[in-house]
């Protein structure tokens, strides 16, 4: 049997236990290592060696963490998501202790570090983006809602940097009810922002403010996971269409090809994504993820495993991308799972030195 490949992912989601799970499921073996700073994060308990990571480094400061822990523990693929501009400017250095890195070159990711600056990026390649405005102050959140309301569309608002959905607000004008009490109400008064963006200091922890002010789009959501060669040519693309529970796959053009579009011009190689939503009744993008989606697993219904192709093309390897069987017509749901975490780290320890402990 050949040696197992060692594959790193650094502070992630917990959805990215399933990505562990697809990469345990590979032709060749592979040994999963992950870091995190919560000892109960579930991506510990799923992986192979899992190590307590220092929470207070700068990002310069934690390339020099990741480039020694690379050399110590012999890692063949690093997939970072913790400072993954930081790390990508020194893909070289990586390189030179024998790690490849899966993640799109600097100049990609840079691209989409806000989403400002990621509209202005769809919008060059020719692709089409929902109305935004940018928004420091309150006169600017004014001018947006009131433009949005005068073409009969409900203002949402989100941070210009940010990633699942964190932030996101709705913008109403309606009163605060009991009626706001009940069930997951997303909602946030128009003059309680423009109070809040009144009291902020210019500059400081409160300010300056930046956040995307948009029309509340239609749905189904389509989140299309691409996989791209370390040239940015695409090799694989899927859609996700999300209404409510209701999950399905597509592979129409008009979300296929403007994510190809995306991907090429800015090539982002490996694992990226690319969200669409429906601006009267046209798909727009909305944000494009420079990294694997939270449900990339699910296209294992697909008969594909795009973590184990990116780890083959991170080494040098062709993947064969060809779809299993027909995507019409598959329909899902989401389950979750249950699984044990790591012992609970002392309180007077936690933090203080990073521990490593092996699963």
């Amino acid at each position: 049997m050949s040696a197992p490949v060692r594959v790193w992912l650094n502070r992630t989601y917990a959805e990215n236990v399933f990505f562990i799970e697809q990469l345990h499921e590979a032709p060749r073996p592979i040994e999963v290592h992950a870091t995190h700073v919560d000892p109960d994060s579930p991506v510990l308990a799923a992986a192979d060696h899992a190590t307590l990571e220092p929470g207070d480094l700068t990002p310069d400061a934690y390339v020099g963490y990741a480039l020694d822990y690379c050399a110590r523990h012999s890692v063949d693929v690093f997939l970072p998501r913790l400072h993954q501009l930081a790390i990508s400017l020194h893909q070289q250095e990586f390189e030179a202790v024998g790690t490849a890195l899966v993640c799109p070159p600097a100049t990609a990711v840079a691209a989409f570090d806000s989403k400002a600056d990621g509209y202005a990026a769809i919008a060059a390649a020719g692709l089409p983006t929902p109305p935004w405005w940018q928004v420091r102050t309150a006169a600017d959140l004014i001018a947006a809602v009131e433009l949005i309301e005068a073409a009969g569309l409900t203002p949402c608002l989100k941070p210009s940097s940010g990633a699942g959905g964190e932030g996101f607000r709705v913008l109403t004008r309606e009163p605060f009810g009991l009626h706001r009490l009940a069930g997951w109400d997303s909602r946030v008064q128009v003059d309680q922002v423009v109070a809040a963006l009144e009291a902020a200091a210019p500059e400081g922890p409160a300010g300056p403010a930046d956040l995307l002010v948009m029309p509340y789009l239609d749905g189904p959501e389509v989140s299309v996971d691409c996989l791209a060669d370390r040239d940015g040519t695409l090799l694989a693309a899927v859609g996700r269409s999300k209404h409510r529970r209701r999950r399905s796959f597509t592979t129409a053009p008009q979300y296929l090809e403007p994510a190809r579009r995306v991907v090429e011009s800015t090539r982002m190689a490996f694992l990226s994504n690319v969200q669409f939503r429906h601006l009267a009744g046209e798909p727009v993008v909305i944000d494009v993820n420079t990294r694997p989606s939270g449900g990339l697993h699910q296209l294992r219904l697909c008969g594909l495993n795009l973590p184990w192709n990116a780890v083959q093309l991170a080494l040098g390897e062709r993947p064969d991308t060809d779809r299993a069987g027909e995507l019409a017509g598959i329909d899902y749901t989401l389950v979750a799972g249950v699984r044990p975490v790591l012992p609970r780290q002392s309180p007077f320890g936690r933090g203080l030195t990073p521990v490593e402990l092996v699963h």
